[in-house]
C-alpha cells in the first residue's frame, strides 16, 4: 500500500517544505493529499479537519494512520537522501523527542495561522 500524506494546503509554510517532499519523490512512492481538496480521503480515516490542519498525517504502507513527527518517519522513509534519516530516528529512538517538538510546534504554527480565524468547513 502506498503512504499517503494529509497536508494543510492552505498553510504556505506546509506547502513549502510538502512542495519540497513531492520533488524528491521523483519515484512516485507518496501519494500527497492537500486536506483542503480532500477532505471525504481524511473522513474515511477519521481525521477530523481541524486536527488535520494542526497537525501533519499520513498512512503508512500497513495503512495506519500515524500523526506528527511520526509521519515525518514514514515521508522520509519513501525518499531519496532522506532514507537514512529515518533510519537514524529508529536506531537513536529519537522519534518521541522529536514528536514533543513538533507538538508544539504545530500548535505555534496553528495558532499563528488562525489568529484572525481559519475558514474551515462544516
Amino acid at each position: 500500500m502506498k503512504p499517503e500524506v494529509f497536508y494543510d494546503g492552505g498553510c504556505p509554510l506546509c506547502r513549502k517544505e510538502i512542495n519540497h517532499y513531492i520533488r524528491m519523490d521523483t519515484d512516485q512512492r507518496v501519494r500527497w493529499r492537500d486536506i483542503w481538496q480532500e477532505r471525504e480521503a481524511l473522513s474515511k480515516l477519521g481525521v477530523e479537519f481541524t486536527d488535520a490542519m494542526k497537525f501533519l498525517h499520513t498512512t503508512d504502507r500497513n495503512g495506519d494512520v500515524q500523526r506528527g513527527a511520526y509521519s515525518f518517519v514514514v515521508i522520509w522513509r519513501e525518499l531519496p537522501y532522506y532514507r537514512w534519516l529515518a533510519r537514524a530516528v529508529d536506531r537513536l529512538k529519537l522519534i518521541g523527542l522529536m514528536d514533543l517538538a513538533y507538538q508544539r510546534f504545530a500548535r505555534r504554527r496553528f495558532r499563528s495561522r488562525c489568529k484572525d480565524g481559519c475558514q474551515i468547513p462544516d
